[in-house]
């Protein structure tokens, strides 16, 4: 079986091998490959044959998205009108504004949230991922615009690299020439994306102070007694219990979500349609772009002010892009023109006859036209929904920071995965704390809707605006759409939101401040910590061992090899790092079997388990040193599962026995080997297994095995206070094979005992400080703002899952 997955391999990989990050000739052989585009043809092929099946499911996603991603954008009617008749348009509060003020929101949800995003950014997805990475993921797999670290040629063989239109188009080709030269520029389109990124979790502050606020609000317009200071306590407390609940994850109480807003939005369609034929049903006339121009013809640049507040009423329509992984782009299309883009229009529609008759309750518009029969339910939904809408941007806030993290431009955080069975439910705790006292900062500080408002706009509005642009990239590089064509889509909806987002900074002095001064702080801190990565990984990548020289000492590395696996962690993809030399003349003796290992991230959203693994070697046979490499996508959870250490060794088991009968990868025309990697698949080595595996469970033996009493002892107190890691043991045999090389069962031989031996996680324990001629903004940079991000986040073992006990870290300093 396994000699007939080698001549699958052959037949299905011809070309030549290309050249890695490194400069080293990388061969990759590929195991599996073509299975995971079958598995998805034969899925398409079968969705076309039943489609009512692919269309109930599509309806059962909608119904979901609803309490996951519309919960924001249901509640905006909360505060809208109130955000636009304030400050000087309060001169102009007539009937002929208020039809005017709704022809604005009916035009601006209809062009953002509708034509824009449902119809063509939904589009732009990457793998079904959605959100600012997506677009940017999609935009460096098609051209040379990354800049993250030690990326190679074998990650475009990934199923999901080559995502959308892979064809030649002769006319982006000088534009993307110029930007593929000039680094300058892509490090701003980095900076686009990072300031896009700092929006969006500026809204997830903003968004809870705002939605409870404006909905316990409606206690005070009933009950007149109570206090502003009072409402503003219980608010706080509802905030409080949030994201107190955050670490429970969305699955727990995520069945009562869409509930609640399908009550709420029908609430609120009643209650529109109640209004338009109570008190007014001539603002359906209002339709009309006609009223837009009567409305500026009128109210001239107050008018234009006001457009912060209309803004207020596609507040959250980014959330549909962003949320689009845990569902499909259909069913986003059929939720929102179905259901969501009607009940919205109608309870606008309301409103605005509501207020034409009654135009002194405009500070309380929704609360005021709620009948006084439903008033108490209506207010008991609205409190619900708007505790959904906070739930919704917090969520996709955890997402967003986890994807920073994995592509190098965030601290490391904890994150932790609150569901089993649905990927991207995820918690993160200091991010979840962080935004718990920023929001209650914001809600204490302003105390006021309208200021929040403000800061919301812009925030919004600005996402929005990017979005427009790198949609725009998107369909140049990766659609091939004509440059002319794409350039009129920019165009287009840059006016639109050009003209929202210079009324919204027409607001900075009135609370839209605080927008602009997260996203100075986050951004700076996401540039801080990925220059300070990228420059360390220079560093590691200029000054790495010459394999000459470890050629030049022999097998035996000048030290004592003893019986172990040594695994030692590095950013490097190719050679070997230069704190592996360090390790040499600090450490007296080393292990008898060496594994270079490197985790990673790669540009696509997940990294299918049968392509995780790549595995080579460095130096010759005799020195049994081995290079594994670990890719994760941007969306994928490092989860300590336990059978990391068993997978590996099988894996270099395979590669071993592959080697031997693989002319390419046993050529003696490098004798350092280094660079020549093949990946193995993980159903590949449960089912063709070069090794007899044999399971029990407990610690017991591994403890008395030990010769060392203090090591004994230490084991015991370890395993008493981890009993989590009492978990099954692998013992590994060599099957009985008379036709074995001899050299390849010697080495196969070396491993297993070098895995009963034991494993030890070696890591550099690295200080980075910045040159002496350096300038002082990259002194303050590198030994001020990294040094400090370095300190306070989460150390690299404890994200990788290393296990304290068997940890070994040496010192060393990067002058960058």
């Amino acid at each position: 079986m396994f000699q007939g997955d080698i001549e699958h391999m052959q037949h299905n990989v011809e070309q030549p091998p290309p050249t890695s990050a490194g400069g080293a000739q990388e061969t990759v052989i590929i195991v599996g490959q073509e299975e995971q585009p079958q598995l998805e043809r034969k899925k398409r092929k079968l969705a076309s044959k039943f489609p009512l099946v692919n269309i109930s499911r599509n309806i059962l996603l909608a119904y979901q998205s609803l309490g996951v991603v519309y919960g924001d954008l249901s509640t905006s009617p909360l505060y809208v009108y109130k955000s636009i008749f304030v400050g000087k348009l309060q001169d102009y509060q007539t009937p002929e504004t208020i039809f005017g003020a709704f022809s604005l929101i009916f035009w601006t949800i209809t062009l953002i949230p509708l034509i824009k995003y449902v119809l063509i950014v939904l589009s732009a997805d990457d793998n079904g991922e959605g959100g600012t990475f997506a677009l940017y993921s999609l935009l460096c797999r098609h051209a040379k615009f990354s800049l993250l670290s030690n990326q190679q040629a074998a990650d475009e063989e990934l199923s999901a690299y080559k995502y959308g239109f892979t064809g030649q188009s002769t006319s982006c080709s000088g534009l993307k020439r110029f930007l593929e030269k000039h680094k300058k520029s892509r490090t701003v389109l980095l900076i686009i994306v990072l300031l896009g990124a700092c929006m969006v979790i500026g809204d997830g502050i903003i968004t809870p102070a705002m939605s409870v606020i404006s909905a316990i609000s409606g206690i005070k317009a009933a009950a007149e007694h109570l206090s502003h200071g009072e409402v503003l306590v219980l608010s706080c407390l509802i905030l409080v219990g949030l994201f107190a609940l955050q670490h429970f994850g969305t699955h727990r109480v995520g069945f009562l979500f869409a509930p609640i807003v399908v009550i709420w939005l029908i609430s609120i369609f009643g209650i529109g349609l109640y209004n338009i034929i109570i008190w007014n049903p001539k603002i359906v006339h209002a339709l009309s772009p006609y009223y837009i121009i009567k409305f500026f013809r009128e109210t001239r640049k107050h008018g234009w002010f006001s457009l912060g507040g209309v803004l207020l009423s596609v507040a959250g329509t980014e959330a549909m892009f962003a949320d689009l992984g845990h569902f499909t782009s259909c069913s986003m299309r059929i939720a929102f023109s179905f259901l969501v883009y009607p009940c919205l229009v109608v309870q606008y529609m309301g409103q605005a006859a509501f207020l034409s008759k009654n135009l002194a309750s405009i500070p309380d518009s929704f609360y005021n036209s709620i009948p006084d029969s439903v008033y108490w339910p209506v207010f008991v939904i609205a409190t619900l929904a708007s505790i959904v809408a906070s739930q919704s941007i917090i969520t996709a806030t955890f997402s967003i920071v986890k994807q920073l993290n994995a592509l190098g431009c965030f601290p490391r955080v904890k994150i932790v995965h609150t569901s089993k069975h649905v990927k991207g439910q995820i918690y993160i705790p200091e991010i979840n704390w962080i935004l718990m006292i920023l929001t209650l900062s914001v809600a204490v500080g302003f105390q006021d809707t309208i200021l929040m408002g403000n800061a919301y706009g812009l925030a919004c509005m600005t996402s929005m605006f990017i979005t427009t642009f790198l949609t725009t990239l998107v369909m140049i590089f990766v659609w091939q759409r004509n440059i002319a064509l794409a350039t009129c889509f920019l165009l287009f909806f840059w006016f639109i939101e050009g003209v929202y987002l210079s009324s919204a900074f027409t607001k900075v002095s009135q609370g839209g401040w605080v927008s602009l001064v997260l996203a100075f702080v986050f951004l700076a801190v996401m540039f801080v910590w990925q220059y300070g990565t990228r420059k360390k990984y220079s560093f590691d990548l200029h000054n790495k061992v010459p394999l000459k020289w470890l050629l030049g000492m022999g097998p035996s590395l000048g030290i004592v090899r003893v019986p172990g696996i040594g695994l030692v962690y590095s950013e490097l993809a190719t050679g070997v790092p230069a704190i592996f030399s360090h390790f040499l003349t600090n450490l007296p003796a080393f292990h008898s079997v060496l594994v270079f290992l490197c985790v990673k991230s790669v540009p696509v959203p997940y990294v299918s388990p049968e392509e995780r693994f790549l595995i080579g070697r460095i130096c010759p046979r005799p020195y049994r040193m081995y290079r594994c490499i670990v890719r994760y996508g941007y969306k994928d959870i490092q989860r300590d599962d336990g059978d990391f250490e068993d997978l590996l060794i099988q894996s270099i088991a395979e590669f071993i026995q592959m080697e031997a009968v693989e002319p390419q990868l046993s050529s003696s025309e490098n004798p350092s080997l280094d660079g020549r990697m093949a990946v193995i698949s993980k159903k590949n080595v449960q089912s063709t297994s070069t090794l007899i595996v044999s399971e029990d469970f407990g610690m017991r033996d591994s403890i008395q095995s030990s010769k060392s009493l203090t090591l004994q002892s230490l084991r015991s107190a370890y395993a008493e206070e981890n009993p989590r890691i009492r978990r099954r043991r692998v013992r590994f045999q060599l099957p009985e094979n008379p036709g074995m090389d001899p050299a390849v069962k010697a080495e196969l031989e070396d491993l297993i005992r070098a895995k009963e031996a034991g494993v030890a996680y070696i890591m550099g324990h690295s200080y980075v400080k910045a040159r002496r001629s350096s300038s002082f903004l990259k002194k303050f940079a590198i030994d001020i703002g990294y040094s400090f991000l370095r300190k306070n986040c989460r150390g690299p073992s404890v994200v990788l899952n290393i296990p304290q006990i068997s940890l070994i870290e040496v010192g060393m300093i990067y002058h960058v």
